[in-house]
């Protein structure tokens, strides 16, 4: 008789001030660190390094736009306005379209190992946004998936009952892990978003065009309430003791610190 496969072990939550002791900035005061520690995850997911899913959260301290894999910087950018206002621009490991971040952004990720392989896409967008869902409903917030990554909040307005986005996510996949990370609006200035980003060049059924001030809200939970309700949706009990630092170092000087990998579309 076969043995039973052995129990997965439980997931590790990292926050962000775990993150800055181990790494400083990785927390968010560097998101360039913070993107490269995302990856470097991964990378020790998929070569079997790390057996259990990790958990984190970060915010960055001061606005900054990062376009997705392949996105086109010029067409998803005002490049002219990130660079009047100082906001850098950064490349991250996902797909997607772009994003900019900042302080009441709450950034989220969980990086998983799959040793006998990933399942499909379909499937890992449940796994990951599922609980996030569930967890924020128990907090009584009318929050649904919508899209393929979307997280939106029912919005009455104008007599009407309308969804507006909260969360837009994104996922790297490699053949024996799976990283999935994404933002929760909170207490964000939204108005950064129409000030710096284009309208996107794709969009989902859902959003009719709507222009990024008409489409986004904010959920006004709080970043530690959200952290609780993250950590909740995943089980992560147990915290996370080391990180890779030599991985994020290489990763930096290979890509996230590099302005020609940034730009390079």
């Amino acid at each position: 008789m076969a043995s039973a496969a052995p129990p997965s072990p439980s997931p590790l939550w990292l926050d962000a001030a775990a993150a800055d002791a181990l790494l400083p900035g990785s927390g968010g005061g560097d998101v360039i660190a913070a993107l490269a520690l995302d990856e470097a995850l991964l990378e020790e997911a998929h070569e079997g390094v790390r057996g259990e899913t990790v958990v984190r959260t970060w915010m960055a301290t001061a606005p900054v736009v990062v376009v997705g894999s392949s996105s086109r910087v010029e067409e998803e950018v005002d490049i002219a306005g990130c660079a009047a206002a100082g906001v850098p621009i950064l490349r991250r490991p996902s797909g997607g379209a772009t994003v900019i971040l900042g302080p009441g952004c709450v950034m989220w990720s969980v990086v998983t190992p799959h040793p006998a392989g990933v399942p499909a896409v379909e499937r890992i967008h449940a796994a990951m946004l599922d609980p996030l869902v569930g967890a924020l409903q128990s907090a009584g917030l009318p929050v649904s998936r919508q899209g393929t990554s979307d997280l939106v909040l029912a919005v009455a307005e104008s007599g009407a009952t309308l969804l507006k986005k909260i969360s837009g996510n994104a996922l790297r996949v490699r053949r024996q892990g799976v990283l999935y990370h994404g933002t929760l609006l909170d207490g964000f200035d939204l108005a950064l978003a129409a000030r710096l980003l284009k309208h996107p060049p794709r969009e989902p059924d859902y959003r009719g065009k709507r222009s990024h001030a008409a489409f986004l809200v904010n959920l006004g939970l709080g970043r530690e309430r959200l952290a609780g309700l993250l950590r909740q949706a995943f089980g992560a009990v147990d915290s996370l003791g080391q990180i890779p630092r030599e991985r994020v170092a290489r990763l930096i000087e290979e890509r996230y610190g590099d302005r020609a990998w940034t730009h390079r579309l």
